[in-house]
């Protein structure tokens, strides 16, 4: 076949070019020996062929059997006649390697596919969702559950994930919040430079890498009213200073690819977007990796009412700086017409082919494209020991100690009897949380589980469901289902609880409750669980809640009265053993809230970066008056402000110091701090520094966070902690869209929590 001639005209010493790589090229994906190769490639293929490598398709038959028939006959045809350039939800050693040889054995120029899938959190080995992990603040942990993801899916013949998700959402109500993550553009940055790095590495060519996407350029978690899919509407200040920087971290890191949103920005929908697409992330960034849709969004430019059909929306997408289209078939069945036309340029399609082989070449297919499909690999790699063991870590990590007002944590292993409460304690499936990949269903470690194997002998472990919950969406189809709850298991579990010595508490939401398609108006506790809470705690005061979840609950009365409360969200594989570590104290919770948690639905969208107004607060002189920002119902403060967490032991900020009062642009200075631990236990505490830029020639939020460290402390120790700050630290983007420092007073400010900070002032000069 032709293939074996282009293997040995193209062969590419990877390990050669890529250990000569400097920090510039890896960020730009461009290596002279590759772009060669792959000119020279461009210049062999026909239109089709260079159009085929801009479809990506779905697996719609069972890719290890017989050749299909029907509908699903031309998808096969394609494929064997280089129609397709990469395909997504094919999964397994023997699957790929089977769709594999189907087009680089048939085909005339034998291109080989890239195979991608929704590896979030883990593939078969399932860590924390995403909210979780960032709540870890740790840059390690999410490096190493996106390496141990990319080295279990690359085992199973996968090689792109679309992941990370990286959209700044400020709105608990929508769904997707578990995948983002966070409401701060700084922490979800530093967040995707580790994923992308566990990801792929410094070699994206080895077999246990996977390519990276950054999705979704741009804006898809300010959707209104919190609702996915949603338009949106920002300013170009938000785009810029809060919505596109954990792009442009994305795209520094060196990800192969980046995935465009599914709303409009401006009234023009992102797919279509050129000014997103080709004047920010391919020009003024330098992106030198490929954009794919979302599924079927250059279709659904018809409903967006942007384009009128399928052909003009695929014309509006390949020029607007679409590569790859995901599920539209609008490439695919009307490119070649638009070039021979003359609507479309062909360096606009070779642009986009260039892009889509350039990272085929960085993945090393060409080399040997069936370098991902070893089924023996396979067989050895997935869900080991050491796998399941790092993600218990991760999640203990993840979890945030949000109340402990009795010190009832941490708990005895020898306590006597223990009243295990709630539908979510026995649920095993929950905890594996939304878009699980291969994880399998109700093989997590439960709750009960975990106390059962961390308590002593003697210890009486009882439990009772307490509550109904939903049955979540297993499939794309079905929505939740909330059946009526008539109360019947509360008495059972007051009973217990009643003759317990300790009540540990299950709440919060099903592993499906929230995710894609799951936006809430009504984001408290549901059913009977509040009703539950109360009845125990009337019979027995020693109550700990360890709460569940994939998004911020408000339920102030839940909050302001649980002794104790663990945050523990959907937290894996491990979930049950690394909550049991966490209650009973053989780990120190150090997590921190990545978001801030509302009193009432009512305050969302909230965020603690938000701009001041013309009346913060009271005017002078007007006690008493209503005439000011704020509600005459509700506080204006969350319930737990971004950042906040407890610990088993206790931290003192002191002596907030500068190295020098002021600056000038092109000097830094550095502010530091003291953190003592004040308590008798060893623990981990996330030291955070945010900013104020008091006057400038835009409004700028209260308080920035500008960078956090997480040090161990034993009991007494006392460390210093510095951060550098310079221009970089200070710029933002004005009204003229440039990004720059003007000099002025800030406020520099570091603490536990962005709440409470210590604060000093300086001054930048010209």
């Amino acid at each position: 076949m032709f293939y074996n001639i282009l293997k040995t005209l193209l062969s590419v010493t990877f390990l050669f070019v890529l250990s000569l790589q400097s920090s510039q090229a890896q960020t730009q994906l461009i290596y002279p020996e590759i772009e060669e190769k792959v000119d020279s490639l461009l210049k062999i293929m026909t239109l089709e062929e260079k159009v085929g490598q801009l479809n990506l398709h779905t697996g719609t038959w069972d890719i290890t059997g017989p050749k299909p028939e029907g509908n699903a006959a031309e998808r096969y045809k394609l494929l064997s006649n280089g129609g397709v350039g990469a395909m997504l939800n094919v999964v397994g050693a023997e699957a790929t390697l089977n769709a594999q040889q189907i087009a680089v054995e048939n085909s005339r120029l034998g291109i080989p596919l890239m195979f991608g899938y929704d590896v979030i959190h883990g593939y078969k080995t399932i860590f924390p969702v995403p909210i979780a992990e960032v709540a870890s603040w740790d840059l390690k942990a999410a490096e190493t559950s996106a390496r141990i993801a990319a080295i279990e899916a690359a085992a199973a013949g996968v090689n792109w994930t679309f992941a990370p998700m990286i959209d700044v959402s400020r709105d608990a109500r929508w769904g997707r919040i578990v995948e983002s993550g966070s409401e701060d553009p700084f922490l979800i940055s530093e967040m995707t430079r580790a994923r992308v790095a566990g990801f792929q590495t410094e070699d994206l060519s080895a077999n246990n890498t996977i390519a990276a996407t950054a999705k979704h350029f741009a804006a898809y978690g300010f959707a209104e009213a919190g609702r996915d899919y949603n338009t949106i509407d920002v300013s170009k200040n938000t785009l810029h200073n809060m919505i596109l920087p954990p792009f442009k971290a994305a795209t520094d890191a060196g990800a192969a690819t980046v995935m465009s949103a599914f709303n409009d920005i401006w009234g023009i929908p992102a797919t279509a977007h050129d000014y997103l697409q080709n004047d920010i992330l391919k020009n003024e960034w330098g992106f030198n990796g490929f954009i794919v849709t979302d599924w079927g969004t250059i279709r659904q430019l018809v409903p967006h009412g942007y384009s009128p059909n399928l052909r003009t929306g695929s014309k509006d997408a390949i020029i607007a700086g679409t590569d790859m289209d995901m599920e539209s078939e609008g490439f695919q069945r009307h490119l070649a017409d638009l070039v021979n036309n003359g609507e479309v340029d062909i360096e606009i399609v070779n642009n986009a082919v260039r892009r889509i082989l350039r990272v085929k070449y960085l993945l090393g297919l060409f080399e040997d494209p069936y370098r991902y499909s070893d089924a023996e690999r396979e067989e050895n790699t997935l869900y080991t020991d050491e796998h399941r063991a790092a993600a218990r870590d991760v999640a203990r990590k993840s979890m945030v100690l949000m109340e402990n007002r009795t010190n009832l944590l941490p708990l005895s292993k020898e306590v006597n009897s223990i009243a295990v409460i709630g539908t979510l304690a026995d649920d095993k499936d929950s905890p594996i949380g939304t878009w699980r990949a291969q994880g399998e269903a109700n093989s997590a470690v439960s709750l009960l589980e975990g106390i059962q194997n961390a308590v002593s002998k003697e210890t009486e472990v009882h439990y009772a469901e307490g509550y109904t919950l939903a049955e979540g969406r297993k499939n794309f189809v079905s929505e939740l289902n909330f059946p009526e709850d008539d109360g019947s298991g509360i008495e059972e579990a007051v009973e217990i609880a009643g003759n317990a010595d300790i009540v540990i508490m299950a709440l919060g939401e099903e592993g499906f409750q929230s995710g894609e398609g799951r936006s809430q108006v009504d984001i408290s506790l549901k059913g009977r669980q509040l009703e539950l809470f109360k009845k125990v705690m009337e019979v027995n005061p020693n109550v700990v809640v360890v709460l569940m979840n994939g998004r911020p609950i408000a339920e102030p009365e839940l909050y302001e009265n649980a002794p104790s409360l663990l945050e523990a969200w959907h937290l894996g594989s491990e979930a049950g053993n690394a909550i049991a570590d966490v209650l009973f104290g053989d780990y120190n919770p150090s997590g921190k809230l990545p978001v801030s948690v509302p009193r009432h639905v009512g305050q969302v969208p909230i965020y603690y970066n938000h701009k001041n107004t013309g009346r913060p607060v009271p005017q002078q002189g007007d006690a008493g008056t209503v005439f000011w920002s704020h509600y005459t119902d509700e506080s204006n403060d969350p319930q737990y402000p971004f950042g906040y967490g407890l610990s088993y032991t206790s931290f003192e900020y002191s002596d907030l110091r500068l190295s020098k009062p002021s600056m000038a642009m092109e000097e830094e200075i550095t502010v530091s701090v003291n953190v003592t631990n004040t308590g008798e236990r060893a623990g981990e505490e996330v030291v955070q520094f945010y900013i104020r830029d008091h006057f400038a020639s835009t409004v700028r939020p209260v308080k920035e966070l500008k960078g956090f460290r997480k040090i161990s402390l034993d009991p007494g120790e006392k460390k210093s902690v510095s951060f550098t700050v310079n221009s970089n630290t200070l710029g933002f983007f004005g009204a003229d869209e440039i990004f720059k420092a003007e000099a002025g007073i800030f406020s520099l400010m570091i603490g536990g929590n962005s709440t409470d900070l210590l604060s000093t002032e300086f001054e930048l000069t010209e």
